[in-house]
């Protein structure tokens, strides 16, 4: 049996029942046998606060050294695109990355850079959102992305329709990514999460909405496919995004789902959302592009009610 299938029926078994204990006993285990394996890919939590829903999340999945090599250089993606508070679910919740960007330094990041190319103004949306200081209390760093001149040029070789696009420089000198996309309604594509939530690293946003948005989202992630996919759905907009109006659009959901397959990912949050994954044109178009899976009944999901 090999080491993989015997990590799964281990866990399958209950020794990993969903106690902190437990998950830290098993991140133990997988630090003291070499390289951490990932015995699951996709892990759904519910009931529980942002942070402590990841920390279980990222347990279950090796820890974060799985993911973050000693010396990396790291960025974090949240949506931070709205100038709104963080009840009002627009932006990714700011506990969550907080805890998220305190996983890194711990697993020896060298640095953690968190920033977006947000639709209202930056500083207003970086503070309003309570990421900026999330962030900076957790020893991150905040980076604008309001300017052109933060990005770069670079080809999209697998792309159809998105064949180059601006990239901003601190994501193209990063070793890993992990994209904290929030789950809310959006009037464009009709949910957003974390495919969708990459436009927020380019600067001209406007082209891949003039020229098959759907088709530039999964284009993107052939360029460049996140580490890590975090979905924040707390706090889930059902109505009127992505903005949003009021407190009255929201639904307090407390979950999280994370993954590092981008697609399996944004399709576990459509079902949580309510609508089937091949209703989103994007995700059944990553899927197309064999860039990640949306079937999930053939994937092991650890799912995890707090």
């Amino acid at each position: 049996m090999d080491r993989r299938r015997f990590l799964k029926n281990v866990i399958g078994g209950g020794i990993v029942a969903g106690s902190t204990m437990a998950f830290g006993n098993f991140a133990q285990l997988l630090a003291a046998t070499g390289s951490p394996v990932q015995a699951y890919d996709l892990v759904a939590v519910r009931g529980g606060e942002p942070g402590a829903m990841f920390d279980q999340a990222i347990a279950s999945l090796g820890g974060m050294q799985a993911f973050v090599p000693r010396g990396s250089r790291v960025v974090v993606k949240p949506n931070i695109g709205w100038d709104v508070t963080p009840e009002r679910g627009g932006n990714t919740n700011p506990a969550l990355v907080k805890r998220i960007v305190e996983h890194c330094l711990q697993a020896g990041a060298r640095d953690v850079s968190v920033f977006d190319h947000t639709c209202d103004p930056w500083a207003q949306s970086y503070r309003s959102s309570g990421i900026e200081r999330a962030v900076k209390d957790a020893g991150g760093k905040i980076v604008p992305g309001d300017n052109e001149g933060y990005y770069q040029q670079v080809a999209v070789p697998d792309g159809k329709r998105l064949s180059e696009v601006k990239v901003h420089g601190v994501l193209l000198e990063a070793d890993v990514l992990i994209n904290v996309p929030v789950l809310k309604h959006h009037s464009s594509t009709m949910l957003t999460v974390g495919m969708k939530n990459l436009m927020g690293v380019v600067w001209d946003r406007g082209y891949w909405h003039r020229n098959d948005l759907h088709q530039c989202i999964a284009d993107f992630i052939s360029y460049r496919r996140p580490t890590l996919t975090v979905v924040d759905a707390y706090n889930v907009m059902k109505q009127n995004g992505p903005r949003g109006v009021s407190t009255a659009d929201i639904v307090q959901m407390q979950a999280l789902i994370v993954s590092t397959d981008p697609v399996a990912a944004d399709a576990a949050a459509a079902k949580l959302f309510g609508v089937e994954p091949e209703d989103i044109p994007h995700i059944r178009l990553a899927a197309d592009m064999n860039l990640g899976s949306m079937d999930l009944s053939g994937l092991s999901i650890n799912r995890i009610r707090l």
